[in-house]
This record gives structure tokens, sequence and C-alpha cells, in this order.
């Protein structure tokens, strides 16, 4: 049987449409010029949708939803029957074909896709083993990469005329190539350029030297991020024991801490700088014996002496003896110190610290991949058993009713709580008339006065006078005025919302870094089970103590700050002239700032020590215990 095809108009240009004889495709030929190539061709898998006009309508119209790999919405393309014997005919012929021909792909690949769920686990695995599918990485994959939208305008981006190529070469491309297709093309020919950007975007930046890295800005000042104080504590041990040992105890800030270190001795000896000790300046906290001549600091490890070892089995003093005189004995036979070559041993030390850190590359290429022979064996055996059985907890509820009865008591609380329960809605809305006419006595005339000094009456009137209901307007008046201060210090800075000055609160955020940094070194040890860390765990407790200190230090900080700010408003207040002959009241509420929005901002990290402390106690509790039952 002849495929169908019926003559239509596309795009207003008459031709035909018809189906290829396999079925897999529908094609647009043009009517003029005679024996022409189709302009348009649609692969039946790349069909989404077909639509219809109604049987009632005389324009009969067939419309094609396509969708080429790569493209993220389908195109729709419209044909209009144009045949004087029956176009209905046509199109329902045509229309029929396709939708048999897309129901019988989508049964194929339904069986497919339960052929390849119905194959065993141990065949699923054999194939992982060997490499079987699709491939991991993009670069790897050809097709992947020419579908690749968002690659390929990355790379545009980076080469302009590239970019530029491609936008000549798709205005002059013919109409009936789509964009895919012409996509698919333009970069068949340039996959090894795809291929070596995808590499490069791969590719992450390793850590490096972060005291190298750190550099004054044009106004000399000097400014640290978190990942940098971050990596200057894995980098440099030593750094933890100065900051725990001297902050808050003599040294009063983080700022303050940071500043004095970068023009210290210590960052020089660190940095494997050489330098004079007499002639460079000596910071009286830092600049100590006890942190310079550090062991994390010179490398050198006690001697055998002080580790009760015997000579004859010191093999690592042995070494160390030998190799212990720096670079000189080979040519002056001069024997040389280790601190005359300092930044030697410095840059070693860093260059392990960095690698130990890197993710190893140089696998074994016989290894299996994804697992071991022994656990793709253990897995094999275990191929045919059924799935355990689900261990359920039944939660039976004798007295619901009680439920229901607290239901209802909350609602009656709430009604009765409601502080507009008892407002006459008339007699509300004349007061709410009356004090409009009040403040404003004309339209668009009068302000709202909102300010942090209020006038009362003096005392005598106060004795005197009555209390007084508030009336509906004042309690809508305040709930605005409420919700007007709320967005204020919701949309402002944190800074200016919680009244801290700029040097308090960057002394805050520096506070906090270093707080979840040793939150982060604390959990890294305490979950790793390792029993040699037990003592570097007991000085990481000492560290998150001393994090807590630190963070009551500048919530009194901040509640003097607020204090002085309070006693500089009322002396304001008791010289400022009183013309009105009626005393003032300062609200204390109205200064913001204090040992309150420390506490809220530093909430969650001193709820994390607490958290981190408490295991640290209990699981050293468990572990006495069981010692000594033991």
């Amino acid at each position: 049987m002849a495929p169908p095809q019926g003559q239509t108009t596309y795009k207003k240009q008459p031709g035909v449409l018809s189906i290829s004889k396999d079925r897999k495709s529908v094609s647009w030929t043009p009517a003029q010029p005679p024996d022409a190539a189709p302009t348009l061709v649609l692969s039946a898998a790349n069909i989404t949708n077909l639509q219809q006009t109604p049987e009632t309508n005389p324009k009969v119209m067939l419309k094609i939803f396509a969708q080429d790999p790569g493209q993220s919405e389908p195109v729709a393309h419209v044909f209009t029957f144009t045949s004087s014997k029956d176009p209905r005919g046509e199109a329902n012929g045509i229309k029929e074909a396709l939708a048999n021909v897309i129901q019988a792909q989508k049964a194929a690949q339904n069986a497919a896709a339960t052929a390849s769920a119905g194959q065993s686990a141990a065949m699923t695995m054999a194939n992982a083993i060997s490499g079987i599918g699709r491939a991991t990485n993009i670069w790897e994959d050809d097709e992947r990469l020419k579908s690749d939208i968002k690659l390929q305008q990355s790379l545009m981006q980076e080469e302009p005329m590239l970019q530029k190529t491609f936008k000549e070469a798709a205005s002059l491309k013919p109409e009936s190539m789509s964009d895919a297709q012409f996509r698919t093309q333009f970069w068949s020919s340039r996959v090894h350029l795809l291929r070596a950007h995808a590499l490069s975007k791969s590719q992450g930046k390793g850590s490096f030297n972060v005291l190298a890295g750190i550099r004054k800005d044009d106004g000399g000042k000097m400014s640290l991020r978190q990942d940098q104080i971050r990596a200057i504590f894995e980098q440099y041990p030593v750094m933890r024991i100065v900051y725990d040992e001297l902050v808050p105890r003599k040294i009063a800030d983080d700022k303050d801490f940071w500043s004095r270190f970068f023009q210290s001795q210590l960052l020089m000896k660190l940095r494997g700088l050489k330098f004079d000790p007499v002639r460079e300046s000596r910071d009286q906290y830092i600049d100590v014996d006890h942190y310079l001549n550090h062991p994390l600091v010179t490398g050198l490890r006690p001697t055998a002496t002080e580790m009760h070892i015997p000579k004859f089995i010191d093999l690592e003093g042995n070494e160390e003896n030998y190799f212990g005189y720096g670079n000189r004995p080979e040519t002056e036979l001069r024997p040389t110190m280790l601190d005359k070559a300092p930044i030697i041993r410095k840059l070693n030390a860093i260059s392990e610290k960095l690698m130990a850190a890197v993710k190893p590359s140089d696998v074994d290429a016989s290894a299996p991949i994804g697992m071991t022979e022994a656990a793709y064996e253990q897995l094999k055996l275990r191929d045919l058993e059924g799935n355990p059985e689900q261990q359920r907890i039944i939660l039976n509820i004798r007295d619901q009713s009680r439920f229901f009865s607290d239901g209802q008591a909350g609602a009656s609380t709430a009604v009765e709580s409601n502080p507009f329960r008892n407002i006459d809605p008339a007699k509300a809305i004349k007061d709410a008339h009356a004090d409009i006419s009040t403040h404003f006595s004309q339209p668009g005339v009068g302000v709202i006065p909102i300010g942090e000094f209020e006038e009362d009456e003096d005392e005598e009137m106060d004795d005197d006078s009555s209390p007084k209901m508030e009336s509906g307007s004042s309690v809508a008046m305040k709930h605005v005025l409420s919700l007007i201060r709320a967005h204020r210090d919701q949309t402002s800075a944190i800074p200016e919302a919680s009244g801290l000055s700029t040097e308090l609160y960057d002394r805050l955020t520096l506070t906090h870094a270093t707080t979840v940094e040793f939150l982060r070194q604390f959990w890294n040890a305490f979950l790793s089970g390792d029993p040699s860390r037990a003592n570097e765990l007991a000085s990481l407790v000492e560290s998150l103590n001393r994090a807590l200190e630190r963070v009551n230090a500048i919530a009194e900080d901040a509640e003097k700050e607020r204090q002085e700010i309070i006693r500089a408003k009322e002396k304001e207040l008791s010289e400022r002239p009183d013309r009105s002959g009626r005393r003032h009241k300062f609200h204390h509420g109205s200064v913001k700032g204090g040992r309150h929005v420390v506490k809220q901002l530093l909430g969650p990290s001193v709820k994390s020590l607490d958290i981190a402390v408490r295991r640290y106690k209990q699981a050293y509790e468990d572990q006495v215990k069981n010692t000594g039952e033991g």
C-alpha cells in the first residue's frame, strides 16, 4: 500500500506533504520547481504531538509538533490541505499513519525499558564493571558534546571569532535545515574544541599558600575573608594554639589579633623569611619564645633524650643527624644549622600539607570499576533474594476526642485573647474620623510624629487624670507603626538594623568565622572515630570553650557601647531647653544594640558550641565508664 500524501501549503507556499516508505519520517516538497528536493523533513521519533482542525471546520489544517535533540521546546509546523477532491480524507490518512508510527515506537521503547529493568542485578553489575554504557564524563562522549548548548555558548563567549563564524553560518543556512541540524553539523568538525573547553571547565583551582596570597589594597588596608582564616588554621596549626591562648585573654578582639599577627616576627618565620630578631619589631604577646620555637614552627621534633628512645633504634634521629645540616656540607664541608635555610623547609612543609588534601589520580588501571571483585561476588550470590520485610511501628490512638477538645479549647482561648472583641464597630469608626480630622484638618496636610523623645504631662496632672482606654484607631495606628519598624529592620543592612558599630560588627564577623572553623575541625575529629586523635579532640574542646568566652566578651562590649549611647541621649535631653513647661521622657528601648543583639546574631553558633561540648562530655563519660567496667 502506497504511503499517504496530500496537497498542502506551508508558509504560504504550495507543496506536497507525504510520509516515507519506511514510515519513519514525514517530508514536505514544494511544487515549484518540478522535481525539487524536500525542504522539510521531520523524523517520526522527534514528533511529540499532532493537532487537527475539527470536522465542522471547512478549513482543514494539521499541526505537527517536533522537538529535535538539543532543543528546549518543540517547534510547531502548520500545514493547510488545499486538495479540491477530499482534503479532509488526506489529512485524516496522514494523521492516522503518523499516530500509528508514534505508538509503535513508544511500545518498542517501553519493551526495551522493561527488558533492561528485568535483567538480573548481576548482569547490571557486570555491565558496570566492563564499562558498558554511557560515558560518565562529558568529554568522553562526542554526541553529548555536540548536543550540549550551554557548553557551546560558553566556548563562543571565550572565542569571539568562533561566535562570529557561528552567527554568519546561521544567517546563511537554508530554510529547510532546522536549527538543531545546523548546530550538529557546525560542531561536528569542532568537537576537539568542545572537548578541550569541557576539560578546562572541569578542572578546579587547588589550594595554595594562603599567607603568600594575602596582600594590602591600594589604601594600605588588609581584609581577611572567612575562607582565608580557615586556610590559615588548616595550613598552620600553630595559629590555632596562638589564637586560643591570646584572644580574648590578652588581646581584646579578633581584629587587633590579626593586625598584630601580620606585623609580627611569627609571620616572617612561618613564611620562611630571613630577618634580624633584634632589628625587627617584636610583638609583646605573639613574638614570644614559646611560639617562635614551637615544634610546629621550627619543624624539629623532641630530642631522643626527651622521647626516651635509645639511639641504636632511633632511625629518624639518625636520618636527622645526617641530613640536618642544610645544603652546605657537600660543597664547603662547613656544617650549617637548619635555621640558616628556613625557606626550603617551609616550602616543603606547605607542599606536603597541600598535596595531602589532593585526591590521588594515579590509581591502578587494572582495578575493577565501581566495586571490588569480593563485593561483586558477594552481591552475585544474593541476586535472587527477595526484598527484606519492612519493620513498621503501628501507632494506636485510644481516645481521639482529646485532640478535638484541645483544639476547641485553643480556639476559645484565642477568641478570648483577641484585643478587638469588645470594641464597638460604630464607635471605632467615629473615633477614627475624629482622629483623622484632628491630625489632618485639610486633605493632604499633616504628619504623624514619630521620634525618639515623647513629652508627658507633669506628675500632678498624671495623678489627677484617670486612666483612659485606648480607642480602636490608636490600636490600629500602633499596629501600623510596628509593621513599618519591622519592615525597616528587615530591609536595612545588618549593622544598621542591629545598632552595633562598624568596629564591633567586624569583631563579631571574625569571631563567627573562627568559631565555625573550630566547629568544623571538632566534628571532623569527633566523627572520625580515630583513637589517635583523642589529644587533638581535647584541645579542640578547649578551643570551643574559649570561643564561647570571646562571644561573651563581645556581648559585654556591645552592652557597654549601648549604655554609653543611652547616657549621651539622656544628657542631651537634660540640656535641652524646656519651653513648653513639660518634662521630657527618654525611652531606652529606642536605642538598639547591646548584649541582646549579639546573643541573637550569634545564637546558632552558641547553640552549636553547647551541643558539641555536651556530645564530647557524654562520649568521654561513656568511655571512662566502659574502661572502668573492663
